[in-house]
């Protein structure tokens, strides 16, 4: 059932269903990282780095970003199918989009994993 459910006939309520969760990762980390600088407001640099230092904290960000770069593309590749319509301009715009977020991905991943928080 769940199958027939999540196949390619059903792209557009996968679609939304993808918006929908990464949705609620992003509205779960925005109130875990309210919480955070509600209780301890950032003065400084140190300050800044301290609160990114635990892994946790960096994996739940990565988690915020990439469910942001998902959610951007769903939002962008129905957008390019609404309204571009010859189809190689749409094709170049989406491998641009698709490009920029892989981009951003990596980018994200050396930043938190990569860099030296001590």
């Amino acid at each position: 059932m769940l199958n027939h459910f999540f196949s390619s006939g059903y792209s557009g309520l996968r679609g939304w269903l993808l918006q929908r969760a990464t949705a609620l990762i992003m509205a779960l980390y925005s109130l875990l990282l309210l919480g955070l600088l509600l209780k301890h407001p950032p003065v400084t640099a140190e300050i800044w780095q301290a609160l990114f230092a635990p892994v946790w904290m960096r994996l739940a960000t990565i988690l915020f970003l990439f469910s942001l770069y998902l959610h951007a593309w769903l939002g962008v590749r129905d957008i390019l199918k609404d309204y571009v319509q010859p189809p190689k301009i749409r094709a170049a715009l989406q491998a641009t989009v698709v490009l920029a977020l892989m981009v951003y991905g990596v980018w994200t991943v050396i930043i938190l994993l990569v860099m030296n928080y001590e």
